[in-house]
C-alpha cells in the first residue's frame, strides 16, 4: 500500500514498515501463524471477511474502496479523497451531523484515508453498538448520495483545503512528493499527481463531479468489507445481508494493469523552501508494484543500505562524512508501480553536493562489499514478530484482511508473503540492485531553506509548484451548514431507521500484579497469552526535570548515548545483538522521567532484558557517538524553527511556565543549552539513574515468577540512591489575557495556541476537569472541533486537553486554522469558553458520562494500552483499581459539579493567547480581538 499523508491515523500491515525487531528463529521454534475468518460474497458483489476475537467487548469494522487518485482525471484531481470526506457528512436514514458526532458519543471510534489506490473507512465501538455502526457504516456506504447539498459540498471544499495547507503548505519540505511525482511519472499516469489533488481542481469541483465519482465508483462490487471482534458468525451473516445487501453493485470497474515507469534521462531539480531550515536531497528510482517478485528483494535492499549501522549509506554520510544524522532508503510499491527511495536531511549548512557524493560512495561501497550474512539473516528473523505486531488489535487484524483481500485477492496474502522474503537470497538481493538502481536514470530533488540556494546540486533545474495565495477571505470561503437537500428516500425492504443499542458490555480491568525486588523497583504486569508477545517499560523517575539550569537536554542527550553500545558491544554490535533476538530496546527521556521501551518474542525474554541490563549498567560513553549525537540534537533543533507547530509549541509552554521551569523549556533543549552540554556532563548526570526511583512494566505473554527470575541478575547489581525531585516553581509575570505573536512569513495558515496553567495529574481535581472538557474539545464530537471544521470550514481541527504532568500541566486549546479565518476563529473560540460553564447543561453531563464510560471499553485493548495503565498506577500512585473509582467519580458527579469545574479551571479571562502567523496579513486582524498584542521573535524574545 502506499504510505501517504493522508492516512492520519492508519498503518496497514506493511513488510518492514515497523522499527520492531524481531527473533532469529529455526522451523522447530517458529509457529505458524493463520488469521481465521469467514469469507463469502454478498448477491450485490460486496466481499465480506468476518473475524471473531472476544478477547475485549468490541467490534471493528473497514470497508476499502477500490478507488483512490489513481482513478482520477488530469482537471479533476483530489477528487477520491475529497470524496471520503464527504461521505462522513449525512445520509438519507442518518441525522444531519450525526456521522462524525454519533460514533464517540457511543464510546468509539471513526476516521477514514484515502491513498493513490484506494479509500477506507473505518470505526471501533464498544459491542453494544455493533447495529448502530453497521447502520451507519451502510447508510454512508450507499445512501448518502441524495443528501449532498452544495452547501456541504463548498463546506467541505474549505476542510480539504486547510488538510492541504496545514500538512503540505505550512510545512517544510511539503511540496517534496508533488515535485517527484510531476516529474518521475508521465503526464496522465495516475501517479502523476498528489493524492490530495491541486486547489484549484477541487475549489472547481461541482455537485455533478461528485455525483458522477460516486455512481462510477462506490458501488458494493468495488468494495471489502471486515467485521472483527465480539460477534457471532451466524448473526452477524444475516446483519451484513440486511444493512449492506441492498446496496447498488454500481457499473463494473475494470482492472488496471501495471504501468511501471522508465526515465530517459536523469533529472535534478531544486526548490527553495519557505519553512526549511535544513538541506534535504531525495533520489527516487522507478521500480515495480505491490506483489511483484522483486518488490520484496527491494524491500530487503532497503533495509541493507541504511537500516542499521553496518549499512553502507549510514556508514558513508553519518558516520564517516558526518553530513548528517541519519539516511533513509526504502522500497515505496503500489498498485501500478514503485519506487526506490533514498533520503537524507543534512546537517545545517551542509552542501547537498556533498551528499551526492556520500551516497555514490555507499552505493559503490555496498557494491564492492556486500552484506554479511548476519544482516540478512536479521531481517528475515523481523517477520515473525511483524506478524503477530500486524494482528495486536482488532482493528489491525481488519485493516490486515480488508487491504489484503481487495488488492490481492486473498485476505492472509501478507502473512503468506513471508516465505518470499525468508526464501530470498544473497543473489536475489544484488539482481534487484543491478536491475534497478546502479547505473539508473532518477529524480533528485534538492530542497534548500529559501534563503540559501547555493545548498542545491550544482546545476540541477529550479522546479515550479502552484502555490495558494491567501489573501482576504474571498466570497467562496464564506461557508454554512446551509438547508437539508429534499429528495424522496431510497426505498428498502427493511427499516432503516437507528437501531437499538445491545446490552451494555462490562468493563473488565486487566489484572494487575505488583512486586518489588530488593534494590527498590517495583513491578506491575499483566499477563496475557493471546499473543507470544511480550511489552515492557522501565520508567526512572527524573528526566527532565532534572536537567541543571544552563544545559537543558542532558536527560535526553545521555538517554541517546546509552542506546549506543555497551562496555562490551559496540553500538553496531548492540543494535545486531538486539535485532538477532527479534526484540527492539529504546531509551529515551521525557519531561518527568527516563524510560526504557521494548518488545520481543516471549520465549526471548530472558536473553532481551539481559542485554537491557547491559546497557542501564555498562554504557559505553563513546565519544564518537557522543559527537555523533550532539551534531544530530543540533541539527534536530535548528529543524524544528522550520516548523510553526513546533514554534508555536514551544513558545506557549515558554510563556506560562517561565524559562526556570522544565516545563517551560523543552526536554531537548535548545540550541544554546545544548551546545554547552560535555560528555562529562551526561557522565555525571548517569547518577540520576537509580533503581529506587525505578517501576518495571510488563505485559504479554509471561508470568510474574518468570519476570522476577529474569529480573534477579539487575536486583543483585543495580543499585543507587534516592533520587529527590527538586521543587519546581512556576515564576512568570502575569500575563493572563494577553495575546501574543510570532511572525511566520507567507504562511497558509495560523496555528493557535490558548490556555494556562492548570492541574498536576496528582491533583485529584484533574480528573474531573478531563471529564468537563469532553464536550469542549473532546475530539471530533467535541463543539471546538464542530464549530471551526464542521460549521465554518476554518480548520482541520481543534481540540482542548490537560496532558498528563508531575507538576501541574497547562490546560490547551489548540488548531491550526486558514490564515484569513484567524479572527473569526479566535473570536468562536474566546465566546465558546466563556459560554461554557453557563451554558453546560444536564443533557451535557449525560452525554459526557455515556461517552467516556463506553470509551473504556476499548481505552485497554493493545498492549501500548494496557503499558500505559500500568504507567498510571505506578507513576502517579494511583490504586490498581483506579478506573473503577474513576468511574465511580464520573457517575456521582452532578451539573454543580461540572459547573464548579468549567468556571475554576477554564475561565476565558486566565487564559493567555499565543498566534504564529503571517504577521503582515494577520496582525492588524488579531488586534481586532481587544487583548493586549505582543510581537514576539520565533525564540521567545519579545520585539
Amino acid at each position: 500500500m502506499q504510505k501517504t499523508f493522508l492516512l492520519p491515523l492508519l498503518v496497514l500491515p506493511l513488510l518492514f514498515s515497523s522499527c520492531d525487531k524481531k527473533s532469529e528463529t529455526t522451523e522447530e521454534e517458529t509457529t505458524e501463524f493463520k488469521l481465521d475468518y469467514e469469507k463469502f460474497t454478498l448477491e450485490n458483489g460486496l466481499e465480506v471477511i468476518l473475524h471473531v476475537d472476544k478477547s475485549d467487548p468490541i467490534v471493528a469494522v473497514a470497508t476499502v474502496m477500490h478507488v483512490g487518485s489513481n482513478r482520477e482525471k488530469p482537471g479533476k484531481t483530489g477528487f477520491a479523497h475529497f470524496f471520503e470526506h464527504m461521505s462522513f457528512n449525512d445520509s438519507e436514514n442518518v441525522p444531519v451531523g450525526a456521522n462524525r458526532k454519533m460514533i464517540p458519543e457511543w464510546g468509539g471510534s471513526r476516521n477514514g484515508g484515502t491513498w493513490s489506490d484506494g479509500t477506507i473507512y473505518y470505526e471501533v465501538v464498544p459491542k453494544d453498538a455493533f447495529e448502530k455502526i453497521l447502520w451507519i457504516d451502510s447508510d454512508r456506504f450507499g445512501y448518502m448520495l441524495n443528501t449532498v447539498t452544495k452547501e456541504a459540498l463548498e463546506r467541505e471544499k474549505q476542510v480539504v483545503k486547510n488538510e492541504k495547507r496545514q500538512r503540505v503548505d505550512n510545512a517544510p519540505y511539503g511540496y517534496t512528493d508533488e515535485i517527484i511525482r510531476k516529474n518521475l511519472y508521465p503526464a496522465g499516469h495516475p501517479y502523476s499527481w498528489t493524492v490530495i489533488g491541486a486547489l484549484p481542481d477541487l475549489q472547481a469541483a461541482t455537485l455533478e463531479d461528485v455525483k458522477e465519482f460516486y455512481r462510477e465508483y462506490y458501488g458494493a462490487a468495488n468494495a471489502s468489507l471486515v467485521i472483527a471482534g465480539d460477534i457471532e458468525i451466524e448473526e452477524t451473516k444475516e446483519l451484513v445481508k440486511k444493512w449492506f445487501g441492498e446496496i447498488l453493485s454500481g457499473p463494473e470497474v475494470a482492472a488496471l494493469n501495471p504501468m511501471p515507469v522508465t526515465l530517459t534521462e536523469t533529472k535534478s531539480l531544486y526548490f527553495k523552501d519557505n519553512f526549511a531550515k535544513l538541506p534535504e536531497l531525495r533520489m527516487v528510482f522507478p521500480t515495480v508494484e505491490n506483489y511483484n517478485q522483486d518488490s520484496y528483494a527491494l524491500q530487503v535492499l532497503g533495509q541493507l543500505l541504511s537500516g542499521s549501522k553496518k549499512a553502507a549509506l549510514y556508514k558513508s554520510i553519518v558516520e564517516e562524512k558526518k553530513l548528517a544524522p541519519r539516511v533513509y532508503s526504502y522500497q515505496n510499491s503500489s498498485e501500478l508501480a514503485g519506487e526506490f527511495v533514498i533520503q537524507v536531511r543534512g546537517n545545517e549548512g551542509v552542501p547537498l553536493d556533498n551528499v551526492k557524493a556520500a551516497i555514490d560512495q555507499g552505493l559503490l561501497n555496498f557494491e564492492t562489499n556486500g552484506f554479511t550474512d548476519n544482516e540478512l539473516t536479521r531481517i528475515k528473523a523481523e517477520l515473525e514478530t511483524q506478524v503477530y505486531e500486524g494482528v495486536a488489535t482488532v482493528l489491525n487484524k481488519a485493516f490486515q484482511l480488508v487491504s489484503d483481500n481487495e488488492f490481492a485477492g486473498d485476505p492472509e496474502r501478507t502473512i503468506k508473503d513471508t516465505d518470499i522474503i525468508k526464501n530470498l537470497k544473497r543473489e536475489d538481493i544484488m539482481a534487484v540492485y543491478q536491475k534497478y538502481i546502479k547505473g539508473k536514470h532518477y529524480i533528485m530533488t534538492s530542497v534548500i531553506p529559501k534563503d540559501t540556494p547555493e545548498l542545491a546540486i550544482s546545476d540541477a533545474k529550479e522546479a515550479t509548484v502552484w502555490i495558494e495565495e491567501v489573501a482576504t477571505m474571498a466570497a467562496s470561503e464564506e461557508v454554512s451548514q446551509g438547508a437539508e437537500a429534499v429528495y424522496e428516500k431510497t426505498p428498502s425492504k427493511f427499516d432503516r431507521s437507528e437501531p437499538a443499542f445491545r446490552d451494555a458490555p462490562l468493563l473488565k480491568m486487566p489484572e494487575v500484579w505488583t512486586a518489588s525486588l530488593e534494590n527498590g523497583m517495583n513491578l506491575y504486569g499483566i499477563e496475557n497469552n493471546e499473543l507470544p508477545l511480550v511489552n515492557f517499560e522501565i520508567s526512572i523517575t527524573g528526566g527532565h526535570s532534572l536537567d541543571p539550569e544552563g544545559k537543558a537536554g542532558i536527560a535526553s542527550l545521555m538517554a541517546d548515548l546509552m542506546n549506543e553500545g555497551t562496555k562490551t558491544k559496540t553500538a553496531a554490535a548492540l543494535e545486531e545483538a538486539v535485532g538477532l533476538l527479534g526484540s527492539s530496546i529504546y531509551i529515551g527521556s521525557g519531561a518527568d522521567e527516563i524510560f526504557i521501551s521494548g518488545n520481543c518474542l516471549a520465549r526471548n525474554f530472558d536473553a532481551t532484558i539481559q542485554l537491557v541490563a547491559e546497557m542501564i549498567l555498562e554504557p559505553r560513553w563513546d565519544e564518537t557517538e557522543f559527537n555523533r549525537l550532539k551534531q544530530e540534537l543540533l541539527t534536530s533543533l535548528k529543524g524544528r524553527e522550520a516548523n510553526p507547530t513546533a514554534i508555536a509549541a514551544i513558545n506557549f509552554s515558554k510563556l506560562l511556565y517561565g524559562e526556570n521551569h522544565p516545563y517551560g523549556i523543552p526536554t531537548n533543549g535548545t540550541l544554546e543549552t545544548a551546545e554547552n552540554i560535555t560528555l562529562e556532563d551526561v557522565k555525571a548526570f548517569y547518577k540520576n539513574l537509580s533503581p529506587k526511583a525505578t517501576s518495571f512494566h510488563v505485559v504479554g505473554s509471561i508470568d510474574q515468577a518468570k519476570v522476577s527470575n529474569t529480573l534477579s541478575s539487575l536486583e543483585k547489581n543495580w543499585t543507587g540512591d534516592t533520587i529527590t525531585m527538586p521543587a519546581m516553581e512556576i515564576t512568570t509575570n502575569d500575563i493572563a489575557g494577553n495575546l501574543y505573536f510570532i511572525d511566520v512569513p507567507n504562511a497558509k495558515q495560523s496555528v493557535l495556541y490558548i490556555g494556562n496553567v492548570s492541574l498536576s495529574t496528582n491533583d485529584p481535581a484533574a480528573q474531573k476537569l478531563d471529564y468537563a472538557n469532553e464536550i469542549l474539545g473532546g475530539g471530533s464530537s467535541g463543539r471546538l472541533f464542530q464549530t471551526l471544521r464542521i460549521e465554518k470550514g476554518y480548520t482541520y481541527g481543534a481540540y482542548s486537553y490537560l496532558p498528563n504532568r508531575m507538576d501541574k500541566g497547562a490546560f490547551t486549546i489548540t488548531s491550526s486554522v486558514r490564515a484569513n479565518a484567524t479572527l473569526p476563529s479566535l473570536e468562536i473560540i474566546e465566546d465558546m469558553v466563556k459560554e461554557y460553564g453557563p451554558g453546560f447543561t444536564q443533557e451535557d453531563v449525560e452525554l459526557t458520562k455515556n461517552k467516556i464510560v463506553k470509551a473504556n471499553t476499548r481505552a485497554f485493548e493493545s498492549f501500548r494500552a494496557k503499558i500505559g495503565l500500568l504507567s498510571n498506577i505506578s507513576k502517579y500512585d494511583k490504586p490498581l483499581n483506579y478506573v473503577d473509582k474513576e468511574q465511580a467519580l464520573l457517575a456521582n458527579m452532578s451539573l454543580e459539579d461540572f459547573k464548579a469545574t468549567i468556571n475554576k479551571h477554564i475561565a476565558e479571562n486566565a487564559m493567555v493567547y499565543l498566534v504564529v502567523g503571517d504577521k503582515a496579513t494577520q496582525l492588524s486582524q488579531v488586534k481586532k480581538l481587544g487583548k493586549n498584542v505582543i510581537e514576539l521573535d520565533i525564540y521567545g524574545n519579545e520585539l
